[in-house]
């Protein structure tokens, strides 16, 4: 496992993957940074550091992380049908479920440094820009709303990793990510955005979600989709024929 996973970290420093992964993750603070800084410049309006961390964390997750996550999960688990290597390295022998692992375990700690990266990003902006409402208080807890927008994002991974693998082509994960946004902008602000995933885990991660239904509901829904994709996943890996 130790060994798969180094190996998955040696191929992706020879990827310029990651570094664009890292700019793609910027893109969300620096936009909204910059149209607050307008905002301040043009009505006189100081902008506030907490404001730029909530708005921030919004579109960071709702427009930006699904597609960005899914082509970097394309990347990962598609790379070896791409170069068609994967047959060569089954014949090692590598454990298939070791070999997902590695991974999963590469994946999570992608997106947590980009989860890091948007709300660094997003302090540095805020302090460039002079935004009131700087505290240490402040950061911690918005590190750590965050941080459980990135682990539950994560979470939400696997249905893309089972598709990915089924149909072996960046442009489906690409699609459907797509799709998985187009819904998430539809229900931002609906009430009942607590029953789909990906609206769930912005409102669970910042405490916005509306008292409609029960919070354990979105925590169910969240598990339900990660488990049935997890199993989904292993379940075909492990029964497909590789050529």
């Amino acid at each position: 496992m130790v060994n798969l996973l180094y190996t998955e970290v040696l191929k992706l420093k020879r990827s310029k993957m990651f570094m664009l992964s890292i700019l793609g993750s910027a893109v969300a603070p620096l936009m909204v940074a910059a149209a607050m800084f307008v905002q301040m410049q043009t009505k006189g309006i100081m902008a506030q550091m907490d404001i730029l961390l909530l708005n921030t964390s919004i579109y960071a997750v709702l427009v930006i992380a699904v597609p960005l996550y899914g082509v970097i999960t394309a990347y990962l688990y598609n790379r070896e049908y791409a170069e068609d290597t994967l047959k060569n390295l089954l014949t090692i022998p590598v454990p298939r479920i070791s070999l997902l692992a590695s991974k999963w375990l590469l994946l999570f700690g992608w997106i947590m440094l980009l989860t890091v990266v948007t709300w660094g990003m997003a302090i540095l902006s805020g302090a460039i820009g002079q935004f009131a409402g700087f505290s240490l208080s402040l950061l911690l807890q918005s590190l750590g709303q965050y941080m459980v927008a990135g682990v539950l994002l994560f979470l939400l991974s696997t249905p893309i990793v089972f598709i990915t693998l089924v149909l072996k082509n960046f442009v489906p994960t690409i699609i459907v990510t797509i799709m998985i946004t187009l819904i998430n902008v539809m229900l931002a602000t609906n009430e009942h955005r607590g029953l789909y995933p990906w609206t769930a885990a912005l409102g669970i991660a910042n405490g916005t979600l509306e008292s409609t239904y029960p919070l354990i509901v979105s925590y169910v829904i969240i598990a339900v989709t990660a488990i049935a994709g997890l199993i989904a996943t292993v379940v075909y890996f492990k029964r497909v024929d590789i050529h």
